[in-house]
């Protein structure tokens, strides 16, 4: 069985090398969806009987290791560094450094990776993580798969 659960966020990015507009600095409206595959729990009488895993429980690890780090934050490349400099001058400025271009691609597999330790194999049913799909914007957005990632 797979379940998923879908967070929302707002962060700021660009994407340093972009032959158009998103070269510059601007946000999204982001969506991150977590699929967990995983047997239904048949246990009556307890509180997670019919479920794969408690849909809070899949929101609250996402929400405490990636939305709420990465929501209301400006999203940026550690080699971006003119950019880096400057969101590291503003005081109390909410910048998170990444190892990569931020972009929905490697956002979806940098939260897979942050993830994938947290669900898969911690719950009595050996939930695993499957896939984090992340919607940059209502049309367009990145899987990052279990299969691919292996």
């Amino acid at each position: 069985m797979r379940i998923t659960r879908r967070l929302e966020f707002d962060a700021g990015h660009r994407i340093p090398d972009h032959a158009s507009q998103c070269r510059h600095l601007h946000g999204h409206r982001y969506a991150l969806e977590i699929t967990l595959s995983g047997e239904i729990i048949r246990a009556d009488g307890q509180p997670a009987n019919g479920m794969v895993v408690d849909f809070g429980e899949v929101k609250a690890i996402a929400k405490r290791h990636v939305v709420d780090i990465w929501d209301h934050a400006f999203l940026a490349y550690r080699g971006d560094t003119a950019i880096v400099g400057f969101l590291q001058s503003l005081p109390g400025h909410k910048t998170v450094i990444l190892d990569v271009v931020p972009t929905a691609e490697n956002l979806a597999v940098e939260a897979f990776r942050i993830l994938d330790p947290l669900y898969t194999g911690v719950f009595h049913n050996q939930v695993r993580l499957e896939q984090v799909r992340l919607y940059e914007t209502p049309n367009c957005w990145a899987d990052a798969l279990r299969t691919d990632l292996a």
